[in-house]
This record gives C-alpha cells, sequence and structure tokens, in this order.
C-alpha cells in the first residue's frame, strides 16, 4: 500500500483527522502524522501516534540530531501528502513559500501529490486572500476537497466545515490509483 503524510493544523476540525488515520491504517497504508504547533491544541499526537502505529511528529522533532533532517526524510519517504484540515494559515504559508514549521518544511520539499481540505470561517475561506492563495496553489498542482457548507463551529451557518471523511478518503484513494 502507499505511504501517506498526514498534516494536522490548528483548527477544531482537527480531531477528524483521528479518523483519516484511523480508517487509511485499516486499509493498509503506512500514516505518517505530522502536526503544526497550533494542531497540538486540538488533538494529542499519542492519539495519531496510537492509530498509525508510528510516531507523530511536531515541530519539536525536527530539531533532533539525525541522519538526514527530518522534513527531507518525511518529504522523500510521502507517496501522497493530505492536510486536513488545513487551515487559512498554513494555506498561506504553504503558497508563498514560507517554511516556517516541520509541515510547511515537508510541503516545500516534497514532489509526492498533496491533497488540502480547508476547514475555517466561511468569512475566512471566501476572503480575497484565501482564494487568491487557494488558486495559486492549484496552478501549483495542488488539489483542495472542499470546504463543505453547514453550521460551523463558530456558530455560523455557511461554507467553511471539513469535507466529511469519506469524501477525503475517496480523495486519497482516486489520487493514489491516479498514479
Amino acid at each position: 500500500m502507499s505511504r501517506i503524510v498526514l498534516g494536522i493544523t490548528g483548527s477544531i476540525a482537527a480531531f477528524r483527522a483521528a479518523e483519516i488515520a484511523s480508517a487509511l491504517t485499516k486499509q493498509g497504508h503506512a500514516v505518517q502524522a505530522v502536526f503544526s504547533q497550533q494542531a497540538t491544541r486540538f488533538i494529542s499526537p499519542l492519539s495519531l501516534a496510537s492509530l498509525t502505529r508510528n510516531p507523530a511528529y511536531t515541530d519539536e522533532a525536527e530539531w533532533e540530531l539525525r541522519p538526514i533532517p527530518l522534513h527531507i526524510e518525511i518529504a522523500d519517504w510521502a507517496d501522497l501528502i493530505v492536510v486536513a484540515p488545513a487551515t487559512a494559515h498554513l494555506i498561506a504559508q504553504y503558497a508563498h513559500g514560507f517554511a516556517s514549521d516541520l509541515l510547511t518544511s515537508i510541503l516545500l520539499a516534497t514532489q509526492a501529490p498533496t491533497l488540502l481540505a480547508p476547514a475555517m470561517n466561511g468569512k475566512m475561506w471566501l476572503h480575497p486572500a484565501t482564494q487568491q492563495n487557494v488558486e495559486l496553489l492549484r496552478t501549483r498542482g495542488v488539489r483542495f476537497i472542499g470546504p463543505d457548507e453547514g453550521l460551523l463551529a463558530c456558530g455560523y451557518e455557511g461554507i467553511g466545515r471539513l469535507w466529511p471523511v469519506e469524501g477525503i478518503l475517496r480523495s486519497i484513494e482516486d489520487i493514489l490509483a491516479s498514479g
């Protein structure tokens, strides 16, 4: 099966990453979870390490002494990188080439296909800056799924919800099947 990096960013939807990781692992994929610093406020790396049976990396791990820098090792290992949830902050960093943490460093170093599943307030998603960043990433071959519409964690109704896990999993399988 495939080697998938699951990036997790600081969104209330971060708990859904556990469902994604669990399903991918049950399907036989090797899953490597990588957390942004803000993601650890919403879900524990220990949870993902338990579900994937692999270490879950945070920024602190990047500074451990290793023969190959961790972000390069993970970027080269990946057959696919999925960021779910992907915040407006992560999308902006990636679009503008900022490698300010382990996850964004991996994104900039990989040659693997990348899928982002945005989750944020609808006003943030619809903001021209976010839309321009999404379009810029699309021109570079980055794929997006969502966001979905519905009741948001902030209490608003509208676009911004993380796409349903089943749809994210189908998209992952489609990308992997297309080679």
